[in-house]
């Protein structure tokens, strides 16, 4: 199976949404189909071997509207696409400023019809049925061309949608003026006065024509996030060919290239510091605000900022490969994606248009028969065409997601899809791995004493002859000894060791410059017969406080001890007491022992622990905790985590922006920072929020709107909603729920709920 991403167009409402996905799902091959109104995407899951992209276009094309691939970052959209999309913006422009002009012009000739008040300022001339009716044609047929366009096209497909009640409602508007004008007689002999309502219908497609484009502008705004990140990118790079700078652009970058940044510059693709140091400010990728070091054997992200330094790396991700390219990708396809909030709306929307139409008959029979006013018929039967609008509904959902997904990316959150982002905001329990989640994930020494008095207890040498000995060694402890001798200036290149030994579980041993250098634990070193009285306090106190200890012995005497532990992140504590105080169960997992476990909770303030667990038991751990009835949550690596991982409600990776960490969760935090959980959650919340506010304003507006067009009002109030004010708040209850879903955009994150 594969994926595709559709660029729509000629989606005007979502009806125009639902009949794409009919039509594509319809197609052979054709496994699953989301479409997104407000993304103007569909993601369609196909079988190559039974379809293809031109058939799934031809699809679209066949239900009258049309799709292309959703572009790569970094490709320019093709000149025949733009050229389509400022066409039509002109187009919109031209209509809108020609229907405001003779709009303008109708509702002063119509205002002593409307009002029943003459007006002398107004001259009569502007009240005559046949000026308003060559002034109202073009209207109706050039300004609302694309309304009754679309009409046909769902008539052809046997459906109706917005088209339709725009193009039902102006029409009988028209077509009853039209009538009025060339048969005044007919009203007369009923003893009606001949009125048009030339002036609704022009000024109808026009206020829905100007919603349309504004609706336009705000939902361009939504996908502002892309755009940004996008314009991350890097033009051109400085890469070194045959011992010479030249400036490419970065599309001609080649994996293996050498690549030369200088101070201020952007970092124009991924790859691996080989020369030089520097400080990058990772913060347009990551979120991090402070810049992070690099040295030769870093890793660099395209699109990140050089600081300090000048420094040579050497191109390993390229073109789409790029993490920045898929933080991009992943946030357009989540953007396209679906919340299951937005089923309730679907579905209500599929039946919309119909009900509406049965609405309007029945308005039309009930008012005619009740009262035998035709005038009144007429107005009722317009007015409920014109304020019905399932677009709003159709808005409510996808736009909140689009901004919500997009603010996540801003600050470092790769949320999957819309079902992520929504799932997030019922979280209960949050279960948290130890290593790399709460703490740093590397041992470094904590504590280093030495015996005084004794022939070698000076720390630089004591320390530049263990490190000689742990260099040898591939254990983590070894690794961090020899970082703090680096860090405490032990001399380099340190001394060669002959007859290196590493036993297993108790330590190492090695020959320096003539001296037998020991390092292993108490154990070993009571069963070596070297005593370390002197030091045993200090051991206890270390393995009370979860550090792993060892003791450094030159030629058969204890000379130091060292304390190592994996170190908390500085954002743990933090960020477990903001997620208690939203109310979420915050669990530790981990395989280390119980003791360190613990230890470690006490000082983050986490109080449920499940220690000692296997990799393989500790989804297990998360089913337990799903019977209990929680929504939970699990924070891991997005690697040896994968299992647990999968089994929770929601997998939130803590990474760089790996492959592998972003394939492997439904959120992945980029930085690494236990603080984007709380943003995440925070933002899951404020989207759900927006949503739901949307959806009310979209369900109220529809629901109070049409009885009151209907007339529902008229028999104890004697008023009857004018069609142009109809119009008017149709046009602009989308323009409404848009608005509402930028809001997001000004989402901050808080240090706590």
């Amino acid at each position: 199976m594969e994926t595709l991403t559709l660029k729509l167009r000629g989606m005007s409402c979502a009806g125009c949404a639902a009949n794409i996905e009919q039509a594509i799902q319809a197609a052979p091959g054709v496994v699953e189909c989301s479409v997104n109104f407000g993304a103007e995407q569909a993601t369609v899951q196909y079988n190559p071997q039974k379809t293809n992209l031109e058939a799934i276009q031809q699809a679209v094309t066949d239900a009258g509207y049309g799709a292309s691939p959703l572009q790569e970052m970094g490709a320019v959209e093709d000149d025949t696409e733009q050229e389509i999309r400022k066409a039509q913006k002109r187009d919109l422009i031209r209509k809108l400023i020609v229907g405001g002009a003779i709009s303008v012009v109708l509702l002063i000739g119509g205002l002593p019809m409307m009002t029943g008040v003459h007006i002398p300022l107004i001259p009569g001339w502007l009240h005559n049925f046949w000026l308003q009716l060559v002034l109202t044609t073009p209207v109706q047929f050039w300004c609302g061309l694309s309304f009754y366009r679309g009409a046909w096209k769902a008539f052809k497909r046997r459906s109706a949608d917005m088209n339709t009640l725009i193009a039902l409602g102006t029409s009988a508007a028209y077509f009853y003026s039209l009538f009025a004008t060339i048969f005044p007689g007919f009203f007369i002999a009923q003893g009606l006065e001949p009125a048009v309502y030339y002036e609704t219908a022009a000024i109808v497609i026009t206020l829905i024509l100007l919603g349309r484009f504004f609706e336009n502008r705000a939902r361009g705004q939504t996908s502002a996030a892309i755009r940004e990140l996008m314009g991350l990118q890097a033009k051109t790079a400085r890469v070194i060919r045959q011992g010479e700078e030249v400036d490419i652009p970065i599309e001609e970058v080649q994996v293996g290239d050498v690549i030369l940044v200088r101070p201020g510059e952007k970092i124009p693709v991924d790859g691996e510091v080989v020369d030089g140091t520097s400080t990058v400010d990772e913060a347009m990728v990551t979120g991090e605000s402070l810049p992070v070091k690099k040295q030769p054997g870093d890793e660099v992200i395209g699109a990140t900022i050089n600081k300090s330094g000048s420094f040579k790396f050497q191109a390993s991700r390229i073109g789409k490969d790029t993490v920045l390219a898929q933080i991009v990708r992943l946030v357009q396809q989540a953007q396209g994606s679906k919340a299951p909030i937005q089923r309730l709306a679907d579905r209500v929307t599929g039946l919309f248009v119909p009900v509406v139409m049965a609405i309007a008959i029945a308005t039309f029979v009930i008012w005619f028969n009740l009262m035998g006013n035709l005038t009144l018929a007429m107005i009722t039967t317009v007015g409920v065409l014109i304020i019905a609008c399932p677009c709003a509904l159709g808005l409510a959902t996808p736009t909140s997601v689009m901004v919500g997904t997009g603010k996540g990316a801003e600050n470092g959150i790769l949320i999957q899809g819309a079902e992520s982002l929504e799932t997030a905001h019922e979280i209960q329990s949050l279960v948290l791995d130890k290593t790399g989640t709460l703490t740093e994930g590397k041992p470094v020494v904590t504590n280093y004493i030495t015996v005084r008095g004794t022939a070698h207890h000076n720390e630089i040498k004591l320390l530049r002859l263990a490190a000689a000995v742990e260099r040898n060694s591939e254990h983590p402890l070894a690794a961090a000894i020899v970082e703090y001798a680096k860090s405490q200036g032990a001399e380099q290149p340190l001394p060669d060791v002959s007859n290196f030994e590493a036993v297993p579980g108790k330590g190492v041993q090695g020959t320096v410059n003539d001296r037998l250098v020991q390092i292993g634990t108490s154990r070993w070193m009571a069963e070596l017969g070297i005593e370390a009285r002197s030091l045993l306090d200090s051991l206890e106190q270390w393995a009370a406080s979860s550090k792993s200890t060892a003791l450094i012995a030159v030629d058969g005497q204890v000379e130091a001890a060292v304390g190592i532990a994996d170190t908390l992140k500085s954002s743990s504590a933090s960020a477990v007491k903001a997620l208690r105080k939203m109310g979420l169960e915050v669990v530790m997992l981990t395989g280390d022992n119980r003791q360190t476990a613990e230890a470690i909770a006490r000082e983050v303030g986490i109080q449920r622990v499940f220690a000692e667990v296997r990799p393989d038991q500790k989804a297990e751990k998360i089913k337990q905790l799903q019977q209990e009835g929680k929504i939970v949550a699990m924070v891991g690596d997005g690697i040896n985590d994968a299992p647990a991982l999968a089994q929770a409600n929601i997998g939130i990776a803590i990474g760089t922006g790996t492959d592998v960490a972003i394939a492997a969760s439904d959120i992945t935090l980029i930085s690494g920072d236990l603080t984007g959980i709380v943003t995440a959650i925070q933002l899951s919340r404020a989207t759900i929020r927006n949503i739901r506010q949307n959806l009310f304003f979209a369900f109220i507006y529809n629901t109070l709107g049409i009885p009151i067009a209907a007339g529902i009002l008229y028999p104890f109030t004697g008023w009857l909603l004018n069609p142009i004010i109809a119009g008017a708040a149709m046009a602009f209850s989308s323009v409404s729920v848009v608005t509402n879903a930028l809001r997001l955009r000004n989402f901050q994150p808080k240090s706590n709920e």
